[in-house]
């Protein structure tokens, strides 16, 4: 079950009868539809998930969809949708190009994206989800709710921390999320099989190397 809270910012009062969709990633293409009622709840009838609410055509969140999830708006029409591009996982953008780097490009809703010749990012403003599922194809990575709860938390840890996380990091956080067994590195290295989370992680996330990769 899914309780979505949708009120103004500063008052807190709720916001009613406002358009709530849900985009799940393992199925981005069909939305789940409702909308919030007299108290500013929009209830959804679904089992944990990953993906991201969208209220009055701007996208909210990101994230696990389970339990109770509060969203505050400027106004009732607010909608400053994120954009299908930039680094709204706080990587600020720019190139890491160098003079002779081995680039390979990316189609992505009709627009080319570089990336250096292991798939990192040549300009890190280029991450989008789209730029997931493409270099998750192209690595043979057939992407699960788990995986896309790995990339949105090594893209918000950088974004509160300015600061990639490693290994200890993104491990203790899942042992707490998912449990021993599936929090376990082994288990993260099954789910990211070329190199675990904090290489082909931080690849998918649009994020740089870091030390110690294997």
């Amino acid at each position: 079950m899914l309780n979505i809270h949708v009120s103004m910012k500063f008052t807190g009062q709720p916001i009613k009868r406002t358009p709530v969709l849900l985009y799940l990633d393992t199925d981005p293409e069909h939305p789940i539809e409702g909308s919030t009622d007299r108290s500013g709840v929009a209830v959804f009838d679904i089992p944990p998930a990953s993906g991201k609410i969208v209220v009055n055509g701007g996208t909210r969140y990101h994230g696990r969809l389970e339990g109770d999830v509060d969203i505050e708006l400027w106004s009732p029409t607010d909608a400053d949708a994120v954009a299908e591009f930039g680094s709204p996982g706080g990587s600020g953008g720019g190139s890491i190009a160098y003079p002779g780097m081995q680039t390979r490009s990316l189609r992505i809703n009709g627009r080319e994206v570089e990336t250096d010749s292991e798939g990192y990012l040549v300009d890190l403003g280029d991450w989008s989800e789209g730029f997931v599922r493409a270099q998750a194809e192209r690595e043979d990575l057939e992407l699960s709710d788990e995986n896309w709860e790995v990339i949105r938390f090594l893209r918000d840890f950088y974004e509160k921390h300015q600061v990639q996380a490693n290994v200890r990091e993104i491990i203790k956080h899942f042992r707490k999320v998912w449990g021993p067994e599936r929090g376990s590195n082994r288990h993260l290295h099954a789910i990211f099989p070329r190199g675990g989370p904090q290489k082909q992680g931080n690849r998918l996330a649009g994020l740089l190397r870091t030390k110690g990769e294997h």
